[in-house]
C-alpha cells in the first residue's frame, strides 16, 4: 500500500494541533460572506435561512467513510471533498431541486494535516459554490478511527415539480443520462493495484469515480417540463435504481442489456481486468447519473427538457410493466433475473 497523500506533502501541523476553533475560522474564511438568504451562518447552534412561500424544502443527507467509500492512499483530498458534497447534490437532482445550503460534519483524525483538512474543506465548499450553494454551517468532531465527512444537502423546488420514486406506470420508458460503468471500473482498477496514469481509459475512468458530477441542470429542466413521473439517481446501480422506482410504482421492470449505454473506457479498462462491463454498469454504482421514468406521450417533452440541459444525453434502456413480481433483464441469449444493485450493510466499496 502507497503511503497516504499526507506523506507526500510534508505538512507537520495537524488538526489536533490546531484545536476545533481555529478549524472552524478556516472554514468560516474559505466560505467567504453569506448570502442575504442566510440570516445566520457559520459560528452559532445552527443555521437559520429565510425560504419562498412556494417553494418546497428538499433534504437529504449522506456519509463517506474512510475504508468503506474511499481511500486517502488513492484520493487526494480535495477530491474526497468534492464527492461528498457531490453525491448529496445528485439526490436533490434526481428530485427536480435546486442546491440551496449544505452542512458540513467532518469527524477528523488527530494526525490528519492541516494541509488536508484546509484541501477537503475547499474542495467540499467548491463542489457546493459550483451547484449554487453554500456551506452555511455543520460539526468537527475528533475521531479514533476513519475520516469521516457527512455532508447534509438543502434544496428547493416548487411544490408542483418534485419528482420522486413512486409515480410511475406500466408501459412508462426508462431513460438513463449519460453513460455508466466507468465509476465502478475506476474503482476496480485502483482495487487492482493499477497506476490510475497507465492509459487514458484508466486514467478517465479513476477521475469518475473520484469525482462524479451531479447532473442538477438537467434534473431540474426534465422536472420544469413535468414529462417524467419518476426519477433516481444512480447512486447504487443502474439495476438497483430501476428496481427501486418500479417497487415504489407498483410496477415490475424489464431493461435492455444492448441499450445500457456502458461508457466506452469503461469497457476497455473492465476488460483488460477480466470483468463484464455490463455487469459493473449494472450493478456497480457510484456513477451518479439519473434515471428517469417517461410515459411514451411525453417522450419528445422529455427529450427536448435533456436537449434544452446542455449536459449529456439521454437513452432508453426500458421500460415498467404491470407484473409486479417481473424484474428482468433481456441479453441476446434470452431473458435472466435482474441483478441487484449494491449492498451498503453486506459489502464495502472498498
Amino acid at each position: 500500500m502507497r503511503p497516504p497523500h499526507t506523506a507526500k506533502r510534508g505538512s507537520f501541523l495537524t488538526v489536533q494541533d490546531a484545536g476545533e476553533r481555529a478549524l472552524i475560522a478556516r472554514i468560516a474564511a474559505l466560505t467567504g460572506p453569506a448570502p442575504d438568504f442566510l440570516t445566520i451562518g457559520i459560528g452559532d447552534d445552527a443555521a437559520v435561512l429565510d425560504s419562498p412561500v412556494r417553494e418546497q424544502v428538499v433534504l437529504t443527507c449522506d456519509a463517506q467513510v474512510e475504508g468503506v467509500h474511499f481511500r486517502r492512499d488513492w484520493t487526494d483530498p480535495e477530491s474526497i471533498g468534492r464527492k461528498a458534497v457531490a453525491v448529496n447534490l445528485s439526490d436533490l437532482a434526481a428530485m427536480g431541486a435546486a442546491p440551496h445550503v449544505i452542512l458540513l460534519s467532518l469527524c477528523l483524525p488527530a494526525s490528519l494535516t492541516i494541509e488536508d483538512f484546509d484541501a477537503l474543506a475547499a474542495g467540499a465548499i467548491a463542489e457546493a459554490r459550483g451547484a449554487g450553494a453554500v456551506l452555511a454551517g455543520g460539526n468537527i468532531t475528533r475521531s479514533s478511527g476513519p475520516l469521516v465527512v457527512d455532508v447534509t444537502a438543502m434544496g428547493r423546488v416548487h411544490r408542483r415539480r418534485v419528482m420522486t420514486r413512486a409515480g410511475a406506470r406500466p408501459g412508462d420508458e426508462l431513460w438513463v443520462t449519460g453513460s455508466v460503468g466507468a465509476a465502478a471500473a475506476g474503482f476496480a482498477w485502483l482495487e487492482a493495484g493499477r497506476d490510475r496514469h497507465e492509459s487514458p481509459e484508466a486514467a478517465e475512468c479513476v477521475a469518475r469515480f473520484e469525482r462524479p458530477a451531479a447532473r442538477i441542470r438537467l434534473g431540474r429542466r426534465v422536472a420544469g417540463s413535468r414529462s417524467a413521473t419518476a426519477a433516481m439517481d444512480l447512486s447504487d446501480g443502474l439495476a438497483d435504481a430501476a428496481r427501486q422506482v418500479a417497487e415504489a410504482s407498483g410496477c415490475g421492470v424489464t431493461l435492455e442489456s444492448d441499450a445500457i449505454p456502458v461508457h466506452p473506457s469503461a469497457g476497455l479498462v473492465l476488460l483488460a481486468l477480466g470483468r463484464d462491463p455490463i455487469a459493473a454498469a449494472l450493478s456497480g454504482g457510484e456513477d451518479y447519473e439519473l434515471l428517469f421514468a417517461v410515459p411514451a406521450k411525453r417522450r419528445r417533452a422529455f427529450q427536448s427538457a435533456v436537449s434544452r440541459a446542455g449536459g449529456p444525453q439521454a437513452v432508453c434502456v426500458g421500460r415498467l410493466t404491470a407484473d409486479r413480481t417481473q424484474f428482468e433483464l433481456v441479453t441476446g441469449a434470452g431473458r435472466e433475473p435482474l441483478p441487484a444493485g449494491f449492498q451498503h450493510l453486506v459489502t464495502s466499496r472498498i
